[in-house]
């Protein structure tokens, strides 16, 4: 299997009190919060590509450029999907957008980087031993 711009991914959820704005601090209102979008929009790229990753390896978000287009009530449903359109390396970004039950409500481009699983833990244990 091979990583080839095209591929898709779906990830979805449903608006409820722990995955607002006011619940996870982005805000006062009980609608689906921008942390949590984010989230699922992550979660569509991964879902895009895990099945054509090599075995010990994973992908690892490294950055997001999105924009929070319309606010979901609670009880609504959210679906996100990732479309890969370039792979560069180890290097791989996605169209993202994610519709309610209604209307498109993100857009946005996400980075990930392929990694080996067990180098990317063994440098992020090696990075707690380390003296600030």
């Amino acid at each position: 299997m091979t990583l080839t711009p095209g591929l898709t991914g779906e990830a979805s959820t449903t608006v409820d009190h722990t995955n607002t704005a006011a619940a996870l601090g982005s805000g006062l209102v009980p609608v689906y919060g921008t942390p949590a979008l984010i989230a699922l929009l992550e979660l569509a790229a991964v879902h895009a590509v895990a099945d054509y990753l090599p075995p010990g390896a994973t992908s690892v978000g490294t950055h997001l450029d999105v924009r929070h287009l319309a606010a979901t009530p609670i009880g609504m449903r959210v679906r996100a999907q990732a479309t890969l359109t370039e792979v560069g390396g180890r290097r791989l970004t996605f169209a993202v957008e994610a519709h309610d039950e209604v209307e498109k409500v993100g857009e946005g481009l996400h980075t990930r980087v392929v990694v080996d699983v067990e180098r990317f833990v063994q440098r992020v244990e090696a990075k707690k031993r380390r003296e600030t």
